[in-house]
């Protein structure tokens, strides 16, 4: 995902960011605004040690939402 794909897709995103991991703050999402760096500020602050599960996260909700409806690979449950 790059940047203008990060930004394009914010207002769907910071709702379920803050809803998956909940240390995310209202003031944290107004500063980040869709700009990608200050999510990657902001992970790193919030959450340290998990920046990289957090970051596989933010890859996998992006993904799902590309992809076309009614192909939702790995959706089926266990």
């Amino acid at each position: 995902m790059n940047s203008d794909q990060f930004k394009g897709k914010w207002t769907q995103f910071k709702g379920e960011l803050k809803k998956q991991w909940g240390k995310f703050t209202d003031d944290d999402l107004t500063q980040i605004q869709g700009d990608y760096e200050k999510l990657l500020g902001k992970v790193q602050e919030r959450y340290g040690d998990k920046k990289a599960e957090v970051l596989k996260w933010t890859d996998q909700w992006y993904q799902r939402t590309e992809q076309p409806k009614g192909e939702h690979a790995g959706s089926r449950p266990r």
